[in-house]
């Protein structure tokens, strides 16, 4: 049986960290290109059959995964609570 050091995990859970930012910037990156084609085409920020959709498919990938499907939909929230904002604020400068 291999021990891992506390030292090993925390080098791991750091490079999760960085690539789970990465993601976020990227993935934001492209939410605000989407807010700005929203926003050329009048069409609303906040989008609730999307959102409910994503939510849904980040519940059911979180099962998969076996992450605790609450814990993913509030990260899910606090995101596209963002991006609306975003999208609002991509609008009004446009």
């Amino acid at each position: 049986m291999v021990v891992e050091s506390l030292e090993d995990l925390r080098k791991s859970i750091d490079n999760i960290d960085n690539a789970i930012v990465a993601m976020l910037a990227e993935r934001f990156k492209v939410t605000n290109r989407v807010g700005y084609l929203k926003a050329s085409h009048g069409l609303p920020a906040k989008d609730g059959d999307r959102e409910a959709l994503q939510h849904a498919r980040i519940q059911e990938l979180s099962r998969q995964y076996g992450l605790d499907p609450e814990l993913a939909s509030c990260v899910l929230d606090q995101v596209i609570s963002k991006v609306v904002v975003n999208h609002e604020q991509i609008a009004k400068a446009i």
